[in-house]
C-alpha cells in the first residue's frame, strides 16, 4: 500500500543518529528513509564518498543493517555479488528469504567512476536497487566538479572567471542511461518530498530486476547554502523544473508531482553561493531558463507563475 502521510513510515529506525555528516546534509536524510523502508531484510553496499567516511568513524557505525563499504568503482558489482550468493543460498535451502540489496554511492561513484559496473549490472538486470544520491560534485574529496555538476556551477575545478560561467557542461541523465538498459523501474527523488520518494522506494524494491534512483541530495558546504535551507533549495528545485519528479514504469515516462505554476530558474540560483556569480549574468542565466524549460515542457509543468 502507498503511503499517504509521514506517519505511515515504519517506526524502526536502521540509521542511526550519531553519523558525522555534515548539519543540513540530504545524504543522512536520505539512508535514514531508505532503511526505514526496506526494514531489518537489507543489506547496504555503500561506495567511497561522504556518506561512508561519515556513518563508519571506527569503532563506531551508524548502520543498523548489515553494510559493506566498497570502491569508487564496484559498488554495484559488489551488490551483484552479494545477490548472486543468496540466490544461491536460497536454492540451498542454506537461508530462507533473500534480503533487499540496496547500493548508496554518490554521484561521483555513479555518473563517473562507477558508471561501467553499474552499467553491467543494469544489463544482466541484477535483482538490485541502485541509488545514487547526487550532491552534484565530488564533495568529500573537496567540491571539485563531476559529470553531474549542472552548468553554470562553481566547484573548486571549475571555477567562474572573465571567460568562465563555472562549469561549462549540462547533467548527465542518469535516469535516461539506466532506462535505456531496459530496465522496469527508475525514478527521480529528492529530500523536499519525502513521501513521494518512500513510495518510489517500496515500489523499486518491489520491482523485479535491476532499479534505479537518482535522488537530489543538497550539500551545505558544496552548495554553499546554510545549514536550515536544504530542504527549502531541494524544493525549489523541483518548483523551478530544474529536478522534475517522475519515475519510469516499463520504459513510460510519469510525473508523480504535479507544478501547476513553476518558478523561474533565477530564484533557485540566487539561493546558493555556488551560483551567486551568475545572478547578475542574464545571459546565462537564461542558458539555464531554457534547459528548464525543456524540462518542464517534458514533464507538464505549467507556465512560470508572474
Amino acid at each position: 500500500m502507498p503511503y499517504k502521510t509521514l506517519k505511515d513510515l515504519p517506526l524502526e529506525e536502521y540509521f542511526g543518529p550519531g553519523h558525522r555528516l555534515c548539519q543540513g546534509c540530504g545524504a543522512g536524510i536520505i539512508a535514514r528513509l531508505v532503511t526505514k523502508v526496506a526494514g531489518a531484510n537489507t543489506i547496504i553496499v555503500n561506495a567511497t564518498g561522504c556518506v561512508e567516511v561519515s556513518t563508519t568513524f571506527y569503532p563506531d557505525t551508524a548502520w543498523g543493517v548489515p553494510y559493506i563499504h566498497v570502491a569508487f568503482e564496484n559498488s554495484a558489482a559488489a551488490a551483484s555479488g552479494i545477490r548472486a550468493a543468496y540466490n544461491a543460498m536460497v536454492r540451498k535451502g542454506i537461508v530462507d528469504k533473500n534480503p533487499n540489496v540496496i547500493v548508496l554511492a554518490g554521484d561521483g561513484g555513479t555518473a563517473d567512476i562507477g558508471m561501467q559496473a553499474l552499467s553491467g549490472a543494469l544489463e544482466r538486470g541484477d535483482h538490485i536497487l541502485y541509488i545514487c544520491y547526487d550532491n552534484e560534485a565530488y564533495m568529500n574529496t573537496g567540491i571539485q566538479r563531476s559529470g553531474a555538476t549542472p552548468y553554470g556551477a562553481w566547484t573548486t575545478t571549475s571555477p567562474p572567471g572573465k571567460l568562465s560561467p563555472g562549469q561549462k557542461t549540462t547533467k548527465k541523465d542518469l535516469i535516461g542511461i539506466a532506462v535505456s538498459h531496459g530496465i522496469k523501474y527508475a525514478a527521480t527523488a529528492t529530500v523536499a518530498y519525502l513521501l513521494d520518494a518512500a513510495n518510489k522506494i517500496e515500489k523499486a524494491l518491489n520491482t523485479p530486476g535491476a532499479t534505479f534512483m537518482h535522488f537530489l541530495s543538497p550539500c551545505t558546504p558544496g552548495w554553499r547554502i546554510d545549514t536550515a535551507n536544504s530542504i527549502k533549495v531541494s524544493r525549489l528545485a523541483v518548483q523551478t523544473a530544474l529536478w522534475p519528479l517522475y519515475e519510469v514504469v516499463d520504459g513510460e515516462y510519469i510525473t508523480t508531482v504535479k507544478v501547476p505554476k513553476r518558478l523561474p530558474v533565477i530564484e533557485y540560483l540566487k539561493a546558493q553561493g555556488r551560483f551567486r556569480h551568475l545572478v547578475n549574468k542574464p545571459e546565462e542565466v537564461a542558458k539555464i531558463q531554457a534547459y528548464a524549460d525543456k524540462l518542464a515542457e517534458k514533464f507538464g509543468y505549467g507556465p512560470i507563475s508572474p
